[in-house]
């Protein structure tokens, strides 16, 4: 599978994964009927993240990559406060949403290099 088509799949599956978690948690009253889902958000997250690192080093320290960290925290935060756990979803939504469609001058700034690194069409 070429890089294009294998980065597309990834997203698609852990966008689906993600809309089933979610949506679950709004509609399910039983959050332990959400663990399917719950891990294959994390293991296409996983694989999703370890596809760019490979791809562009740099991910991890560029906006894009620590607000996926930042992602991972309110999804554990979501399982500690289980009462505040819609908004801590929502708020994982918004914040995927809005990186994903930020400007690359945003996306690109590495923290730790204080500048925009560009990956040449890699991201």
């Amino acid at each position: 599978m070429k890089s294009r088509a294998l980065r597309t799949t990834l997203r698609a599956l852990h966008v689906l994964a993600f809309g089933a978690y979610y949506g679950g948690h709004l509609f399910v009253d039983d959050p332990t009927a959400l663990t399917p889902a719950l891990l294959a958000v994390v293991l296409t997250g996983a694989a999703f993240a370890a596809f760019e690192i490979a791809r562009a080093p740099a991910w991890v320290h560029q906006l894009r990559g620590v607000c996926t960290y930042l992602k991972v925290v309110l999804l554990f935060l979501s399982a500690a406060f289980p009462e505040q756990r819609v908004l801590l979803l929502t708020l994982i939504v918004i914040l995927g949403v809005v990186v994903s469609h930020a400007p690359s001058d945003f996306r690109y700034y590495s923290v730790r290099d204080r500048r925009v690194i560009p990956t040449h069409g890699k991201g």
